[in-house]
């Protein structure tokens, strides 16, 4: 996505619905946020919300995260966990914040910096997608990459440390074709099939956190995370825009049942 001007020259030829996304994605204060915290999308505040709220990322963590692109959630998690070595301080982007401004995001906390621990483990993120992501240190990118590909599914074992993540996360969300009902079968479908590799991902005891749009099928992937996790919540962050159906599905405590993909 090419950057934004507001320009008279930015407006032409723009649709009516066009314009006004435009014209709220300029005044977003995370838009703003964003850049001035150096992540690469306004995504990122809904991660660190929840994550404040539920402390599901912590120093030495391993942390697979699907449809990664263009990298937030990633700069989130390589901070959270660890990954570059820092002792929890920011290590953040290499790379344009192109792809930004879709999604809501969360008012970042009062100007609070936090001081690097030295003696905090060192965790691990894998990052995959579709599309390409620049490089960020304290990150491994698989892409371009189907998550559920089998193939992917075979090299993501290969890349986590001893097979298996602590933390599954997803912001994936298909290409809208603005049926809505379409639209949201289609992502609780791809949320399922992420649910079919955690038997053998995730660890047990581990958590599992997927975007999804409420729906007539939303009780089908709730149904198969109370069976596989001893807790699960709905949760929809103040990032996440009022009108919008998104909301984040959080499982936590997976049992380790046996089964899962195969060769």
């Amino acid at each position: 996505m090419a950057g934004f001007h507001t320009t008279g020259s930015c407006y032409k030829g723009r649709t009516g619905a066009e314009h006004l996304w435009l014209t709220r994605h300029l005044r977003d204060p995370f838009v703003k946020a964003a850049k001035v915290e150096s992540y690469r999308c306004r995504s990122a505040f809904k991660l660190l919300e929840m994550n404040e709220r539920h402390q599901i990322l912590r120093p030495g963590l391993r942390v697979l995260d699907c449809g990664a692109a263009p990298g937030a959630w990633s700069q989130v998690a390589v901070q959270r966990v660890n990954a570059a070595g820092t002792g929890g301080a920011s290590a953040l982007s290499q790379g344009p914040s192109d792809h930004c401004g879709l999604d809501a995001g969360w008012p970042p906390s009062s100007g609070r910096t936090e001081q690097p621990d030295p003696s905090a483990p060192v965790g691990f993120v894998l990052g995959v997608d579709l599309l390409h992501i620049f490089p960020l240190e304290g990150a491994t990118f698989l892409c371009p990459a189907d998550v559920t590909d089998p193939r992917t599914f075979r090299k993501i074992q290969e890349l986590l440390p001893g097979g298996r993540a602590d933390v599954i996360l997803s912001d994936m969300a298909p290409n809208a074709t603005g049926i809505r009902g379409l639209d949201h079968d289609t992502l609780i479908s791809l949320c399922l099939s992420l649910l079919d590799m955690v038997p053998d991902v995730l660890h047990p005891g581990g958590t599992f956190l997927c975007k999804t749009w409420a729906g007539s099928q939303s009780h089908r992937l709730q149904k198969r995370l109370t069976e596989e996790f001893q807790n699960t919540r709905t949760v929809k962050p103040e990032a996440s825009r009022k009108e919008s159906s998104e909301v984040y599905l959080m499982a936590t405590q997976y049992r380790g049942k046996p089964g899962g993909l195969k060769g």
